[in-house]
């Protein structure tokens, strides 16, 4: 490709480039990573890469292994499309529309989170805690892309999962990604709309999880731009320096879950002492525990619900 094409951004090259015409791997890599190196992106050669291996499926090194396939329009438009939303300033995610969670590889978009490594200790908590309880429903409460609620269903032992959000665009990508992947789980997903838990107050749940939004607004300037200025903020920040929707959620759970059941709760660690003792407040939990993640910082509060 000719540095013109470059000049002329990514976006709008279905014209320049013709129907019926496909493209080299390594002449997209270098002319993508162009574009890249313009915007004064970290490592514009490699993120070229990832992209390019990410629109087509592949695994990451494909492109410098396969330098000379030939991409299809389709795929080639696809990858100029994804490369403009990346130069834009889109995070990697969502400029590609997957994101990969644990075994999961899910669709993605702006209106949801982008599922992130820590929340992984999360999940690995409740099935650890799972495994000698079989059975049972597990509620995975503001789901966003469904990750934590197809990660139980996909590796745990529970009969049924259901997973709620109150943002209608949350619940379609949920459901597509949960749709698409119905055949590879061990137990059904149903998908709910509504705040917290009112979609599940007529369920009795083993096990209630949540990656809550945990951020206090006077910390928004504190956050990346990538996540600032592109994920929902509904699913980021909460009131009361930042624990109210954790505050609602341990009240609520307390009407769902079954006597000795389990809740279990990504938050900030900066607020770890204060998460607990609000669940101890509550005085239908006993065994409140922060957990943390793999850095050694507090990433998880755990609960069980008393008896009576």
């Amino acid at each position: 490709m000719s540095n013109a094409r470059v000049a002329g951004t990514i976006g709008p090259r279905r014209a320049s480039l013709g129907a019926g015409h496909g493209e080299l791997v390594d002449d997209l890599r270098r002319t993508v990573a162009l574009v890249f190196a313009a915007k004064e992106m970290d490592q514009p050669d490699a993120e070229a890469r990832d992209l390019i291996a990410a629109v087509a499926d592949k695994p990451r090194f494909w492109p410098t292994l396969h330098p000379d396939a030939l991409l299809e329009e389709s795929l080639l438009m696809r990858v100029c499309e994804a490369a403009a939303r990346r130069a834009r300033g889109a995070p990697f995610a969502y400029a590609v529309g997957r994101a990969a969670f644990r075994h999961l590889t899910l669709d993605v978009d702006d209106r949801v989170l982008i599922p992130r490594q820590e929340t992984e200790v999360l999940v690995d908590l409740v099935l650890e805690w799972a495994a000698a309880r079989a059975g049972g429903l597990a509620v995975d409460v503001g789901t966003g892309s469904g990750a934590i609620a197809l990660a139980l269903a996909g590796e745990g032992a529970f009969d049924r999962v259901i997973a709620t959000d109150v943002s209608t665009g949350a619940v379609e990508v949920a459901r597509a990604n949960a749709a698409r992947m119905a055949g590879a789980l061990h137990a059904p997903v149903e998908i709910r709309q509504g705040s917290l838990l009112a979609p599940v107050r007529s369920e009795m749940a083993r096990v209630v999880v949540s990656n809550p939004p945990y951020i206090a607004y006077r910390e928004m300037r504190e956050l990346p731009s990538s996540v600032r200025d592109w994920e929902p903020p509904a699913a980021l920040y909460a009131g009361d320096g930042g624990i109210a929707v954790i505050a609602a959620l341990a009240k609520e759970a307390a009407r769902v879950l079954e006597p000795g059941g389990l809740l279990a709760i990504e938050i900030d660690c900066r607020r770890g002492a204060a998460c607990a003792e609000l669940l101890r407040a509550q005085g239908c939990y006993h065994d409140v525990r922060v957990r943390p993640d793999l850095t050694g910082r507090d990433r998880v509060l755990t609960a069980t619900r008393q008896d009576g």
